[in-house]
């Protein structure tokens, strides 16, 4: 069984951490709520990204979902009075924010997969993630206006660069329901699965990723949300620095070599 399906047993984590590899397995894991994210759960959720980002060994996160369902969002009863009284604080000592909106850059890559509902939250986290596969079947949306507050986690800012203005607004809007197929279309998911294969399959795109040079994919990914986040003349004054660094690299010698004796190459890190 995966674990996608099947908890640890014994386990009252609200969210799983499992080593495999260079990959870094991150479950949210509280299928009785529906994988609600209450305090717990996103403190729990930052410290697993934490361990991501400073860990030299670890190349990808993998974020999934224990039970039928990704997330129902928040759990608002838990949630609800911390976000009032402003002491809502995710991030323990050791974390980094999963949603990064506090100022914070993950510095490695992240393949979601979601199926079930992937509500609120679960669309912010996949617009902070750089692949996402989705089960087919998987409902969307982005319900914080119907509750009486506004997305908070990444979606009022990430939602229209990816979509574009008018297809991120008709969903953050009126918190309606969307399907995989329109997620595809609005760039939120790449790539649709049967059911019960989405994290095989995130397994298996992370780890094509973290077969290539770390150094390499880590530059290319923090020039590209440099980018995302900001003009592009800020990105494009920074490459010729981060070539010349990556030039300079173990990783590029083994590049080069394997390319001339067409072999696999084996990259380092350094």
């Amino acid at each position: 069984m995966t674990p996608a399906t099947t908890p640890v047993p014994d386990s009252d984590a609200r969210v799983l951490v499992e080593l495999r590899g260079h990959l870094l397995l991150i479950g949210l894991n509280r299928p009785e709520k529906r994988n609600a994210a209450d305090a717990r759960m996103l403190s729990e959720l930052s410290a697993a990204y934490g361990l991501l980002d400073r860990d030299p060994e670890l190349r990808v996160g993998v974020v999934y979902a224990v039970g039928e369902h990704f997330t129902a969002g928040l759990d608002l009863a838990d949630i609800g009075p911390r976000v009032q009284s402003g002491t809502l604080d995710i991030v323990p000592p050791d974390g980094l924010h999963p949603w990064q909106v506090d100022g914070t850059q993950l510095s490695k890559p992240v393949v979601l997969a979601v199926q079930g509902i992937c509500f609120t939250l679960g669309i912010e986290l996949a617009l902070a993630s750089e692949i996402v596969v989705a089960a087919e079947g998987t409902r969307f949306a982005q319900l914080e206006v119907s509750r009486g507050i506004l997305p908070f986690g990444g979606a009022t800012t990430r939602f229209a660069k990816t979509a574009g203005w008018s297809n991120a607004m008709r969903w953050v809007l009126t918190g309606d329901e969307f399907d995989a197929d329109e997620a595809r279309r609005l760039g939120l998911v790449q790539d649709i699965v049967p059911n019960g294969q989405q994290l095989e399959h995130a397994i298996a795109l992370a780890e094509r990723v973290a077969a290539q040079a770390p150094l390499a994919v880590q530059a290319a990914l923090q020039n590209a949300k440099l980018a995302h986040r900001g003009p592009d003349a800020a990105a494009e004054a920074q490459l010729p620095a981060l070539l010349a660094r990556l030039s300079a690299s173990k990783d590029a010698r083994i590049g080069m070599e394997a390319f001339l004796t067409r072999t696999t190459p084996q990259f380092e890190g350094r």
